[in-house]
């Protein structure tokens, strides 16, 4: 990225990219609070903030394993990794996707671009430092008031179902389970449904861990989703994986 934009961190479009499906781009993980919709009750004395649930897709890291940039790579039905996951959660009524990018940004952005399909992304300029640097990245843009939880993918994991990203949403609301997460036997798929009572945990976690163990201590079998989707355990780290995973198709 060019110096200038990062010396403003706040909420800025990324010059030549002003397709629709970009909406917004959050250079250094700027904290946003954008409008929220709210229900004065003034005979009541309240007001109630619709409660909002958006996802996170971790697409920062360099990919050195695959020899090139994963959220780009093109899928038979034509999509790509982050468009296929993106237009999951569309389906399954998830109006607020971030995407975060660090390694290779443009062209994340321009492979997005060339879509039909709405996210905002935020750059993480310490993409380095591991996953959870860009877990944490991504929650200082979606949280807000309204937000009671959040969803979170991997890049490396495109073919999630939305049937599977509804199943998660529809789990929570039923239990209010702290982590929830699509389940089939001993596998643990994505997308992770976290619950904002955790946000600070994932901020105080030890870099090392990551999410992992804050994931792992408040897991419980309320929150465990039993699916029948290939696509929520199907991750692509290598060439070879890609190609399974196209023949998978």
């Amino acid at each position: 990225m060019p110096p200038a934009f990062r010396a403003y961190p706040e909420l800025i479009r990324l010059p030549g990219f002003d397709r629709q499906g970009i909406a917004e781009f959050h250079i250094g993980a700027a904290p946003l609070t954008p409008d929220v919709e709210v229900d004065f009750a003034h005979d009541l004395g309240f007001y109630t903030i619709d409660t909002m649930i958006p996802a996170i897709v971790l697409a920062a890291g360099k990919s050195s394993r695959m020899g090139r940039s994963k959220a780009a790579l093109p899928l038979p039905d034509g999509d790509t990794f982050i468009t296929r996951i993106v237009r999951a959660f569309r389906a399954a009524s998830v109006d607020d996707v971030v995407v975060v990018v660090g390694h290779d940004a443009n062209s994340v952005v321009e492979a997005f671009a060339a879509s039909d399909l709405e996210a905002r992304f935020v750059e993480n300029f310490d993409y380095e430092q591991g996953q959870l640097s860009s877990l944490v990245a991504g929650l200082r843009v979606v949280d807000r008031p309204g937000v009671v939880a959040a969803l979170v993918t991997l890049v490396d994991v495109p073919l999630v179902g939305a049937a599977t990203v509804r199943a998660v949403i529809d789990r929570y609301q039923e239990t209010h389970a702290p982590i929830v997460r699509p389940v089939r036997g001993i596998q643990h798929g994505h997308p992770v449904l976290i619950d904002r009572s955790l946000f600070e945990a994932l901020r105080r976690a030890d870099p090392s861990a990551g999410a992992k163990s804050v994931i792992r201590a408040h897991a419980s079998s309320a929150g465990d989703v039993a699916v029948d989707d290939d696509g929520a355990f199907a991750d692509a780290d290598t060439p070879e994986e890609y190609e399974r995973l196209r023949e998978r198709m």
